[in-house]
């Protein structure tokens, strides 16, 4: 059997898009093959979490000096495209990480994720592909480390993991993408439109899974789970959630009615993060 912590690992210490995203596909191959050994490996000394390993490209900058473009102009769409697979790459470093950074979960934790880094994986080949198809490339632009700088705050706490990336971040994604296939639907892009179909639907499944081991969590834990979601929401500054949610796809990915309605009000108070 094969160790499922070395493999993260060498994910994680990938020092080029292409092996990170090779590294990732070859550990789905091992857990299709059945020879991947999910036990955890609590011994094994953790790569902390500012240790992993980006790219040298695309240069990271704040994200209020990323240029906003026009999405009509075909710079606008690959900037926007460019975005998205710097999302999906992201969330490939994402997946494996809470996979390999806590392993007290149970060993169906790390199967759960490591599908889903897989299913990132895709997503970026189908958004590199399609950039190339205009002429343009991962790297080639500026992006931000907005979401992986989320994760190194939440790397001490499952609970805080769950309810930010998956159930924060990448829900928005579900409330955002119908628009913008509309928006290339007017400009008669059928082959963008496409990708973020395939991106779109899969994407809720992945939501639902953050919601399902978040609730487990919550349970662990004895808490209430809605009280707590918008507790972390507070004490990490996310500042207010602009609608409008995507409630049908919301619901479908494991939010409550009362959730959405309460995130319709959501309004922070002055956050106490630590």
């Amino acid at each position: 059997m094969i160790s499922f912590t070395q493999q993260a690992e060498g994910v994680l210490e990938a020092r080029t898009i292409l092996e990170r995203v090779e590294r990732t596909l070859e550990l789905g191959r091992l857990l299709d093959d059945g020879v991947l050994d999910l036990r955890p490996n609590l011994t094994a000394s953790s790569i902390p979490p500012e240790a992993v390993q980006f790219p040298d490209t695309p240069n990271l900058i704040d994200p209020r000096q990323l240029p906003r473009r026009k999405l009509i102009s075909l710079e606008g769409r690959i900037a926007f495209l460019h975005a998205l697979a710097h999302i999906e790459f992201t969330a490939i470093t994402l997946a494996i990480d809470i996979a390999y950074r806590f392993q007290n979960m149970p060993d169906r934790f790390r199967l759960d994720w490591i599908h889903v880094a897989v299913d990132e994986a895709r997503h970026f080949g189908l958004l590199s592909e399609r950039l190339q198809q205009l002429g343009a490339a991962y790297g080639d632009l500026p992006a931000h480390q907005g979401l992986w700088d989320l994760a190194i705050n939440t790397s001490g706490n499952v609970l805080d993991r769950l309810a930010l990336i998956p159930r924060f971040m990448e829900a928005r994604g579900l409330d955002v993408t119908p628009g913008m296939i509309e928006r290339l639907d007017q400009l008669n892009d059928q082959e963008s439109i496409a990708v973020l179909r395939v991106i779109y639907d899969e994407e809720i499944g992945h939501v639902s899974l953050g919601s399902d081991w978040f609730k487990f969590e919550c349970s662990r834990r004895n808490l209430d789970p809605e009280t707590t979601y918008f507790s972390l929401l507070q004490r990490y500054e996310l500042g207010a959630v602009r609608g409008p949610f995507n409630r049908e796809a919301r619901i479908r990915a494991g939010f409550s009615a009362e959730e959405i309605d309460r995130l319709e009000i959501f309004e922070p108070s002055v956050g106490i993060h630590s």
